[in-house]
């Protein structure tokens, strides 16, 4: 069928209606017009008719036909205010003769984002009695739809926010479609996908100084297979995953892996068969840690036509078996685009199954505190329309969110923007921790484990591995405070407190780190053994450090070791040697409670007299109130 049919709307056949218009009493002449602008249409050439259509109305101005058909090409080109305007003008010259032109009459309304007369309009077209079922079918999804944008309105007030799209420009835009953003973490690379001549190639582009380069092919075998699709760069920019049509892939659509080194992008590697399937395997999205990868996939087994799916790497670099992300998110439409940001806790994603304003919107999940996903929740008008809305990719400092759209100022089908995310939909602030671990002897780099723990509920949040050189980079979202440990076996593990709750840091972290070979008279001091005040009662986040004490204790059977505890120099010293005394008696008998013979354990308290820091300030005082252990025996 033509998309005349659609842009006419021709719902006259449904309908007895008596009406006063009648077309026969138009001008010939503005029938000629009328017909000559209805022959380009049916080629799609929808500007091209707007002038012989207007030709046809300042020939008659009682040609109802050429007020509704400015009206739907209009509406067909996005310009919903315009498409408004015609289709009031017809309905004032005979509103009757109209009546089945209310479904569209909403829809333009909805596109233009006064939901509430969409809903009143299409409210009086299902009074129509003799609606036939294909018409009653979408008025009452236009009607749930509008239903959903008013209650969203009222739920969500528009507090000032403005949504400005900002055209990424003639660096990165050009006459074909550019689309599927995603940058890395430090927002340094924008990489994202071209279709040209029906061929897909993976661009990149630089960003510093506020100006992003040329984009340009990446390099390598990468971009020798036609036919790709959607591509995720991690966040430290040193992996690309994409999908791709190869020869020797498992289905419709595999994934692949490639990565940098220092000769360039790697050859492709499939995923493998735990990951992709015979069917279409594609959207990825690397967590910040590169340890999930999150994809769409039609496969069968799922909740409906496409679904997302998770995919953990395990201990050996391999990819475990996929795991559909279960009904909350998943529905029996299509949910496809995830977009893991670099808190990850943070998910967005595309759904034509969940309520929404019509066609495919985009949501927004959360983890809760026990590391499970929320409920979805829409973006809401004007992020998202009754059209299709595509992949969203969010920077690191969860302000600026990247989108391939059509609008007016774009340079060809589909163009890159960035615009300002709502406060109540933006995910944590992501900073970084970077460096290399080392041994402190050898100076040589330590390839190890380098967890991120939030210090609320004592989860892991990221699990890297440094490399082969000891380099490692670790998301550090704001808003909470976490524990950041690093284990290696052979060594002290080291640990590090990073508070973010009740400030918002600007900066980024370097930290190299040394390791301590496990030998005699080695030491550590404990970053988070926390106690209530003047008691030697541990807190909860203490369990933290104290599980990988247990662990360190557990992997060497031969290891003795002292536990001391440590004050300032305020209040009385007995007390304090008491004090300390007692903390350091805790955490021993939490080693023996979990397992640890008492006699590979001892324990002292110091008091005030080995300050590492000034008693003069509290931050000094705070060091020096500290719980430490030593290796006494192997």
């Amino acid at each position: 069928m033509k998309k005349i049919c659609i842009i006419l709307f021709c719902f006259l056949s449904l309908f007895a209606t008596a009406q006063t218009y009648s077309s026969e009493k138009i001008n010939t002449k503005a029938k000629a017009s009328y017909n000559k602008a209805i022959d380009l249409l049916t080629d799609d050439a929808y500007k091209e008719a707007i002038p012989l259509l207007q030709k046809a109305i300042s020939l008659d101005s009682n040609f109802i036909d050429a007020y509704l058909s400015l009206a739907g090409v209009y509406g067909q080109l996005k310009n919903y205010q315009q498409a408004i305007n015609y289709y009031n003008k017809a309905k004032n010259k005979d509103s009757i003769y109209c009546t089945p032109y209310l479904l569209p009459h909403s829809i333009n309304l909805a596109g233009a984002g006064k939901f509430d007369e969409a809903l009143q309009a299409v409210n009086n077209f299902l009074t129509i009695s003799t609606l036939n079922d294909r018409s009653r079918k979408s008025g009452i999804y236009r009607k749930n739809c509008y239903e959903f944008a008013v209650a969203y309105q009222q739920k969500h007030p528009n507090n000032n926010y403005v949504f400005a799209p900002m055209n990424l420009g003639d660096s990165i835009n050009t006459e074909y479609l550019e689309y599927y953003p995603t940058v890395t973490i430090d927002d340094s690379l924008l990489v994202f996908t071209r279709r040209k001549n029906g061929r897909e190639d993976f661009m990149q582009s630089t960003f510093k100084n506020g100006v992003y380069s040329n984009a340009k092919l990446i390099e390598g075998d990468i971009n020798i297979e036609p036919y790709k699709g959607a591509i995720s760069v991690s966040a430290d920019g040193e992996w690309l995953i994409f999908a791709g049509n190869y020869r020797n892939g498992f289905g419709d659509f595999d994934l692949y892996i490639c990565y940098l080194t220092p000769e360039g992008w790697s050859e492709p590697e499939n995923l493998g068969e735990n990951v992709n399937s015979g069917y279409w395997d594609s959207a990825p999205s690397l967590s910040p840690d590169n340890r999930i990868l999150y994809f769409s996939s039609n496969r069968p087994g799922g909740f409906g036509g496409a679904d997302l799916y998770m995919s953990i790497r395990q201990t050996n670099g391999k990819w475990g078996p996929a795991i559909n992300l279960g009904n909350k998110i998943n529905t029996v439409g299509d949910e496809m685009a995830p977009y893991i940001h670099s808190d990850n806790q943070t998910l967005y994603f595309t759904s034509n199954g969940l309520p929404g304003y019509g066609e495919t919107d985009v949501y927004i999940v959360r983890k809760d505190t026990s590391g499970n996903w929320g409920i979805p929740e829409n973006l809401g008008y004007p992020i998202n329309t009754i059209e299709t809305e595509g992949s969203l990719a969010v920077s690191a400092d969860g302000t600026t969110a990247y989108f391939a759209s059509n609008r007016a100022d774009s340079r060809g089908e589909l163009d890159l923007y960035k615009f300002n995310l709502r406060e109540d939909i933006r995910p944590h602030k992501t900073l970084y921790v970077r460096g290399k671990v080392f041994d402190a002897k050898t100076k040589k780099g330590l390839p190890c484990s380098v967890e991120l723990i939030d210090n609320t509920n004592n989860k892991v949040l990221m699990n890297v591995q440094a490399d082969e050189l000891g380099k490692y980079f670790v998301p550090l979202p704001s808003g909470k405070d976490y524990t950041f440990l690093v284990n290696r076996k052979g060594y002290l593990f080291y640990s590090e407190l990073y508070s973010l709750s009740n400030k918002s840091s600007d900066s980024t972290y370097t930290k190299d780190i040394s390791l301590q070979p496990i030998e005699l008279n080695a030491n550590m001091a404990f970053k988070n053994i926390q106690f209530e005040r003047n008691s030697f009662t541990l807190l909860p986040v203490s369990l933290i450090e104290l599980n990988k004490l247990l662990q360190l204790m557990k992997e060497n059977v031969a290891l003795k070791i002292e536990i001391s505890g440590h004050t300032d120099n305020t209040g009385n010293e007995n007390n304090n040697i008491t004090l300390s005394t007692n903390r350091a008696k805790a955490v021993v008998q939490f080693l023996i409670d979990n397992g640890i013979e008492s006699k590979r354990l001892q324990y002292k308290g110091y008091g005030s007299s080995k300050p590492t820091a000034d008693n003069a300030t509290e931050e000094g005082r705070s060091q020096n109130r500290r719980t430490e252990f030593v290796i006494i025996g192997l």
